[in-house]
């Protein structure tokens, strides 16, 4: 019966692909943004570790207003935080300023110069793809040595090889002893495009009290991360004399944190959106039913015969609902594979990344069937309750 009427039958469900296309292709961005600030966050900031810094994150003017005065982290600070906790297994200071770096002819202004102290070795944030990391004893002395960011050395040096060349970062040569590895951008900006140094030849270089010291902490083991953070408050509190009833006057965040942030501020939004496109699952719904609604009428003949020859009520309410919830299932996955095939088409002409995941895929399906059966149940039921002998009688 279906094929019969194929053209009305796909006109039938064209409200419900439509719909899932949508439901899938915006779930899918959702959660492939969702993943991607996740992997953003944790590459940045570390699964483990949590940083202090002179101000917290703040979301209104008024907290702006109130941090704006937070004295600078110091490296007194880093020694009270390492003092003071028994759950740390390494504090690390870094800081970051912008600088033009040249080799030859070559130059790529803008790059993040980031100087820090010996414990940084012990975060996985800092890596190498070639080459090696700068060692302790190097950043204890001052040498002119640095690791380059993935971009700044393909700028600067194409397919030569970077190792032991030297590169000018402001005044001063340094020897690139290490390429970092390819991090790719977030939100459009390139988190390769930095050159990390030691802390005292940044300070040479752009002041001996730099302006964004952070501190970067690590716990001894994962499960003290809660517990490394309250020591490490207590010590900056107590290395600034702060009193009792003072507030923090420096911030402190993980990657849990930024988080939790972010899924605060998105998942209305999220929700809204989706619940919006989901709408367009009952306006299908409502056409499958008066379609549904139009078929028993036209085949009243039909069901009146079944009913004659001894066909139950429930015999025709499951034609009825078998044909529903078929077409409107039908609908659900042809709507799923446009709306991860939409997914993808944005994903690749946009910096929105895109991620489809099984339980969409089955939700998308089964709230089809469940569509279906839900708005072919009137269809059914009217249909079921036909008096044979009047159905004959009106044909």
């Amino acid at each position: 019966a279906i094929w019969a009427s194929n053209l009305r039958s796909f006109m039938t469900v064209l409200g419900n692909i439509v719909a899932v296309t949508s439901v899938i292709a915006v779930v899918s961005l959702v959660q492939g943004m969702n993943a991607y600030v996740s992997d953003t966050i944790v590459s940045g900031v570390g699964a483990d570790n949590f940083t202090i810094q002179r101000m917290p994150v703040v979301r209104t003017e008024a907290d702006e207003e109130r941090v704006r005065n937070n004295p600078r982290v110091t490296l007194r600070d880093a020694d009270a935080v390492r003092r003071y906790s028994e759950n740390i297994g390494a504090v690390a200071a870094q800081s970051g300023a912008n600088a033009s770096l040249s080799f030859g002819n070559e130059t790529v202004d803008g790059v993040q110069i980031r100087g820090v102290t010996r414990d940084y070795i012990h975060f996985s944030t800092f890596d190498v793809e070639r080459g090696r990391l700068i060692s302790p004893a190097e950043v204890d002395s001052s040498r002119p040595v640095t690791v380059l960011g993935w971009e700044v050395a393909d700028k600067l040096f194409g397919p030569v090889d970077p190792l032991d060349k030297m590169v000018k970062i402001g005044p001063l040569h340094h020897r690139v002893v290490g390429i970092s590895k390819k991090k790719g951008s977030a939100f459009g900006n390139s988190q390769d495009n930095f050159a990390v140094i030691p802390f005292g030849t940044f300070r040479k270089m752009f002041g001996a009290r730099p302006f964004g010291l952070s501190l970067l902490v690590r716990p001894k083991t994962p499960e003290v991360t809660r517990a490394a953070m309250d020591e490490a408050t207590v010590a900056m509190r107590i290395e600034r004399r702060l009193r009792p009833s003072e507030p923090d006057n420096f911030g402190m965040f993980s990657s849990d944190t930024l988080l939790g942030i972010y899924q605060t501020a998105t998942a209305g939004i999220f929700a809204v959106l989706i619940g919006v496109v989901s709408m367009s699952l009952v306006v299908g719904g409502i056409v499958i039913m008066n379609i549904m609604l139009m078929v028993v009428s036209e085949r009243t003949r039909e069901i009146g015969l079944r009913k004659a020859l001894g066909a139950r009520r429930r015999d025709i309410m499951y034609q009825i609902l078998t044909e529903s919830v078929t077409l409107s299932t039908f609908g659900g996955v042809v709507g799923t594979l446009l709306g991860a095939g939409l997914a993808q088409i944005i994903a690749s002409v946009s910096p929105l990344p895109a991620a489809v995941q099984v339980w969409s895929v089955v939700m998308g399906i089964g709230i089809t069937a469940l569509v279906g059966l839900f708005f072919g149940m009137y269809p059914a039921m009217r249909a079921a309750r036909l008096d044979p002998i009047e159905a004959l009688r009106r044909e």
